[in-house]
């Protein structure tokens, strides 16, 4: 019954006629399943890792640490929100489990690019671009963002060194854009395409970041977290199925959809 609800996507109604029962029969034998993540013994591995939070609500979500070659998770944790310390311990526990972790590609947390120095880290492109995109919108007016909205776009297809290039032309072709400034009625003033310059400071932090995967001693790391989206995906699809869960319920569910992908 476990394995119909959780893996063949089948409701408690769906399940109770199947198996000729009553709905409160198939919730109570569904309880007496005990799913709690247990950590993964991880001797003797490596590889990159995509580190990511999803959340239901605003107080609380879960946290993943998935191995990009095998897409199995390494670590698992509910957190109420994704602090700097949670990370540290998803990192502290999968190496003290015993993986080594060539690098990691994460989506824009500031802080984890200071806190994770010691290892190659990428910024995610694709959220990069999402980023940019929150500020500009899909489909901007003025030449000046339609511009860097291009060659964001063209981000995936180029090199670290031809990208910085267009990128500091562009930023040279629009100074006289980003520095003007506005004054209001009460004399004060501020720079009148403020998103803009938001998107250029976001750019010039994770630049950085954003073409570690293309160093020689990074060779076959991601350079989105994709795959991890994808898991995230896959699991509120699954947990659609079974609307009105309690959270408790729910976060058995999550733990036996992670459990299930380590064998």
């Amino acid at each position: 019954m476990w394995n119909a609800y959780q893996n063949g996507k089948q409701t408690i109604c769906q399940i109770a006629e199947q198996n000729h029962l009553s709905t409160s029969s198939v919730k109570r034998r569904l309880r007496k399943i005990e799913c709690v993540w247990t950590q993964p013994d991880l001797t003797g591995q490596t590889g990159y890792i995509h580190l990511d939070v999803t959340y239901w609500g605003h107080n609380w979500g879960v946290m993943l640490a998935l191995d990009d070659t095998t897409n199995k998770p390494l670590y698992v944790a509910f957190v109420k929100s994704e602090t700097t310390q949670d990370y540290r311990t998803a990192i502290d526990t999968i190496t003290t489990d015993g993986y080594t972790i060539k690098g990691i590609t994460t989506d824009g947390k500031k802080a984890l690019f200071k806190e994770f120095k010691d290892y190659p880290i990428q910024m995610c492109q694709f959220h990069m671009l999402q980023i940019v995109r929150r500020y500009l919108t899909g489909n901007p007016k003025m030449k000046a963002s339609i511009d860097l909205m291009l060659l964001m776009r063209e981000m995936k297809h180029l090199t670290k060194e031809v990208f910085e290039a267009e990128y500091a032309a562009w930023k040279e072709r629009y100074t006289e854009f980003l520095n003007k400034r506005v004054t209001h009625k009460d004399g004060k003033s501020c720079y009148l395409h403020r998103k803009v310059r938001t998107v250029v400071h976001s750019i010039d932090f994770y630049l950085p970041y954003l073409f570690t995967f293309l160093r020689p001693e990074c060779a076959g790391m991601p350079k989105t977290n994709n795959k991890i989206e994808g898991t995230f995906t896959d699991l509120k699809k699954s947990l659609d199925n079974h609307t009105g869960m309690s959270q408790q319920n729910r976060k058995r569910f999550i733990s036996g959809f992670f459990l299930q992908r380590l064998n």
